[in-house]
């Protein structure tokens, strides 16, 4: 196990979770599935993309907040409209490539240029390209390419 690794809290839905997070990154394992009562899973451990997450089964006392979201670096548009669309299937897609999946739990899908746009020394390049964020739903690199080229 990794020094610091991501727990998650869910109602009932930690074994559910983890097979939908499997199913959407190339990269995951199930790491471990600890049983509970009634045939439902108590805690299961699992990996995607190279980081460990735990998660627990624990009622419905707590809910996820947009206070914590899960950041994905996207190295393209396809990889961008792949997650975005996966991930926000039965949730909620939100603006400047945010979305909550089914269970509540934020993500950012962000490509991987973002930041160099955003980042440029140029202020007014940074501006249009932050403009243009601000008005998507799921990101568009070229159209944020573009606001950025002053097109």
């Amino acid at each position: 196990m990794k020094k610091i690794t991501p727990f998650l809290w869910y109602d009932n839905q930690a074994e559910e979770a983890m097979n939908f997070y499997a199913s959407i990154f190339k990269n995951s394992k199930i790491l471990n599935v600890t049983p509970g009562p009634n045939g439902v899973a108590s805690m299961v451990a699992f990996e995607l993309e190279g980081q460990e997450f735990m998660a627990i089964n624990a009622g419905p006392e707590y809910k996820f907040t947009e206070a914590i979201s899960l950041y994905v670096d996207c190295k393209n548009q396809q990889e961008v409209d792949e997650l975005w669309e996966k991930l926000s299937q039965g949730g909620e897609k939100g603006p400047c490539g945010w979305l909550k999946d089914k269970y509540g739990l934020s993500w950012q899908i962000i490509p991987s240029i973002l930041g160099q746009l955003l980042g440029d020394s140029d202020p007014q390049k940074a501006k249009r390209t932050m403009d243009a964020m601000l008005q998507m739903g799921k990101l568009d690199i070229q159209a944020l390419q573009k606001a950025h080229a002053g097109g």
